[in-house]
């Protein structure tokens, strides 16, 4: 973790030697930095998403507009982050001889 002497980012969890290309379930989650709350705000215990948090959900919803093989599985947007699943399903053989390369 040279580039960034550990200052900009944690140690990558992803697997070394898998290829994430691979079709299968994907478990995603993205936090905020300094998990400040930029998603939504809390009111009598119940969330409102804010600006921010409403442009997440709009872009969560346009992954597979963008990746014909991505389905979307459930997901939540956080105060402070987001989870969620994304469903990779097998890819034309062009395509994955380029990602494996």
């Amino acid at each position: 973790m040279e580039k960034y002497r550990s200052k900009y980012r944690i140690e990558s969890t992803r697997l070394r030697n898998w290829n994430y290309s691979t079709p299968g379930f994907y478990f995603i989650t993205i936090c905020t930095r300094n998990r400040e709350h930029f998603f939504c705000e809390i009111r009598k215990g119940e969330m409102f998403l804010n600006e921010i948090g409403k442009i997440a959900d709009d872009y969560w919803s346009q992954i597979p507009l963008h990746f014909q093989n991505a389905e979307l599985g459930d997901f939540i947007i956080m105060p402070n982050h987001v989870h969620g699943i994304i469903v990779i399903n097998g890819m034309d053989a062009d395509i994955t001889g380029v990602l494996n390369t």
